[in-house]
């Protein structure tokens, strides 16, 4: 099903951590490669950037159209979402044995971050949520936790920090849904940091600056 191998980028030799970052529905690994530069890390974070490629599936949303994507979308309501789970599930394992593979690479999962934008968002809320080990941080851009309901909440990563970044003018991703996904967190007993850009469903050069600190910040406290 996951064909294509992910694109990786590393910052410096020997990664003493990794950063797994899901793009969103129609893209592909290649999306946010051209951010790593950007972000202007330490020379001193030597990190690993894994960007995945989601499989060619049929979107029923968009008239069964093959693309990539991490899951089928059935149906849009008031903003919602009526989605497959069993795929969402299938890309959650397969981020999963991504986050494994980093660990038998040499990094502890406790400097692992999981990113993701839109769908791949999604797919990272589901995986961080009931992952046995800990994990360094969620990102969660312009997304949202179709599987909340579902899910379950393991205890081992209560203390990850989580941020969630939104446009106050995403007109894909209803910026309510990214509310209620940091709510969902918070009702959970987890720390949610939120920021809310001028912005569609994208991202700016303002934000690409503070996922910079924001990596920079979890990543040098371990």
């Amino acid at each position: 099903m996951f064909d294509l191998p992910p694109i990786e980028i590393e910052t410096a030799v020997n990664p003493s951590a990794a950063v797994i970052w899901l793009h969103g529905l129609g893209a592909n690994g290649n999306d946010f490669v051209p951010i790593v530069p950007e972000l202007n890390l330490p020379n001193a974070l030597a990190v690993r950037f894994v960007f995945p490629n989601a499989p060619h599936l049929p979107v029923t949303i968009n008239g069964h159209y093959f693309m990539p994507a991490w899951y089928d979308i059935l149906s849009m309501d008031n903003g919602g979402r009526q989605i497959n789970e069993q795929q969402l599930q299938r890309s959650a394992d397969y981020i999963t044995s991504l986050i494994e593979r980093e660990i038998t690479r040499g990094i502890p999962s406790e400097r692992i971050v999981l990113a993701g934008f839109s769908q791949g968002g999604a797919v990272v809320y589901h995986v961080a949520a009931h992952y046995p080990k800990p994990l360094a941080a969620v990102l969660g851009l312009s997304t949202y936790f179709p599987t909340a309901a579902s899910v379950t909440f393991e205890t081992v990563n209560k203390a990850l920090p989580i941020e969630i970044h939104h446009g106050s003018q995403d007109a894909v991703v209803l910026e309510s849904l990214g509310l209620a996904a940091k709510q969902t967190f918070e009702d959970n007993g987890y720390t949610v940091g939120y920021r809310r850009y001028p912005m569609e469903h994208t991202v700016s050069p303002e934000q690409i600056q503070d996922i910079g600190r924001f990596l920079t910040k979890v990543l040098t406290q371990h």
